[in-house]
């Protein structure tokens, strides 16, 4: 079972500046709940780079690996998620809102783990990470004015 996602937050900052703070995959730590990244194949940049995200707390959780499938600075990254608890695609856009302002969309079309369990499941997980994601795009849009 696939399941979609799609969350968006305004950032007061033009396209390229959020474009730049969303591919900075080591530092998005700092707005990302819970998540470390960092750039493998071709520092993550481009189609073919790679990305690895750990999601826990301490050496509790699990490695999403990412290829980039598409890349179109300053507007759009698309990921294949290669991992075995996370796959599907995911993309990062960016669009014009006025000089100094954009919009950063994140959306993913995930492919549910666990079977049936997995799917029994997503309706309870679903709004603990739609908060999640919530809380990181709040974060994000804090950040990129003062990165």
């Amino acid at each position: 079972m696939t399941v979609e996602v799609r969350l968006e937050v305004v950032v007061e900052a033009p396209v390229e500046q959020t474009w730049a703070a969303a591919v900075d995959w080591d530092r998005q730590g700092e707005w990302m709940l819970g998540t470390r990244v960092r750039g493998t194949a071709q520092d993550g940049v481009g189609v073919g780079g790679g990305i690895e995200a750990f999601t826990g707390v301490g050496r509790l959780g699990f490695l999403d690996t990412m290829e980039i499938t598409a890349w179109d600075p300053p507007q759009r990254c698309a990921v294949l998620h290669t991992g075995r608890v996370v796959r599907g695609t995911g993309l990062f856009e960016v669009r014009e809102l006025g000089e100094e302002r954009s919009v950063f969309v994140w959306s993913e079309q995930l492919e549910l783990p666990l079977g049936a369990l997995g799917r029994l499941g997503w309706p309870v997980v679903r709004p603990l990470f739609l908060a999640g994601v919530r809380r990181s795009l709040d974060r994000f849009a804090l950040w990129v004015p003062r990165r």
